[in-house]
């Protein structure tokens, strides 16, 4: 489909530390971004279409795809939308719903920015949203390798002591972990060809987390920004990104005149090589990647 004047650029990601072959659940969210950019001509319902596509597919830490909690049961999942029209929508620990970039979306039109846990799920029942509660066997498979992982004598996470997990473990069951002692997000932003900016994102959380955790997706400035300059997504260990602004602070970079990849590796750079970290934006000339593990990804601009 074709979008009418004005150049226009989408970036899409499937989180730091993906696998290069979902890359084809990034190039199909980055086309249906192009196919809403010529119904609405809207940044952010472009954004939204491309992460509802990667939150439906199953294999990304988002949606259908996301993570089990410690317990093998609890799923809770973060999302959030952001443009440069005023829209500005987030919500956090949402439980048994399906896509959380709409509820997010649905927030904006709300006299809030940010709802999260009972309350947001109470909120999506409210409005009637879409329903989601089942477990798929890759998720269960993940889970089964959080498991091992907690096992091993590597951090499952970076910094912090796997038996911490069971020091304040917070879940209703008791737990059941091996003796002895995974995390990322989908996101897509897009430059309209009006010159508007929208950025969208979206996650099952990290694994391993306590219940009730919160990360970067859904905090403005650290998982997502757009301002006139631009938009910015970022993915990875969220409880390091948010000690940087992550994405605010890339975006002002963009905003003072640095070149875009420039300013992407300049923030990659922040974090040790341990940390997982990934970033993707786009400016009024330029769009791009950039991370220090792997990460499935699309691009399509004209």
């Amino acid at each position: 489909m074709s979008v009418s004047q004005g150049s226009y650029a989408i970036v899409v990601h499937g989180g730091a530390g993906g696998k290069p072959e979902y890359k084809d659940g990034c190039e199909r969210a980055a086309q249906r971004a192009v196919e809403e950019l010529g119904i609405s001509g809207d940044a952010l319902e472009a954004a939204i279409a491309a992460v509802t596509v990667l939150e439906d597919d199953g294999r990304f830490n988002a949606g259908r795809g996301s993570v089990l909690g410690l317990d093998g049961e609890t799923v809770e999942m973060d999302a959030s939308v952001m443009d440069t029209r005023g829209r500005l929508g987030a919500v956090a620990c949402v439980r048994g719903i399906e896509n959380p970039v709409l509820l997010a979306r649905a927030v904006a039109d709300t006299p809030h920015w940010f709802l999260a846990g009972d309350g947001a799920d109470r909120f999506a029942a409210a409005i009637r949203h879409p329903l989601w509660n089942e477990i798929s066997e890759h998720q269960r498979e993940q889970h089964r390798k959080v498991r091992e992982a907690l096992a091993g004598a590597a951090p499952a996470m970076p910094g912090v002591g796997n038996r911490a997990f069971l020091r304040f473990w917070n879940y209703r069951s008791a737990p059941d972990l091996p003796p002895g002692a995974a995390c990322d997000t989908v996101g897509a932003v897009v430059r309209a060809p009006d010159g508007h900016f929208g950025v969208a994102a979206s996650t099952g959380g990290s694994a391993p987390s306590l219940l009730g955790r919160v990360g970067d997706t859904p905090i403005i400035g650290s998982g997502f920004y757009a301002g006139p300059a631009g938009a910015v997504a970022t993915t990875g260990i969220g409880e390091y990104i948010v000690r940087h602004l992550l994405a605010h602070r890339v975006y002002t970079w963009i905003e003072d005149g640095m070149p875009l990849e420039q300013a992407l590796k300049r923030g990659i750079a922040l974090f040790d090589k341990d940390v997982d970290v990934g970033l993707i934006a786009v400016s009024r000339t330029e769009a791009g990647a950039f991370s220090n593990r792997e990460m499935p990804q699309a691009r399509i601009s004209n």
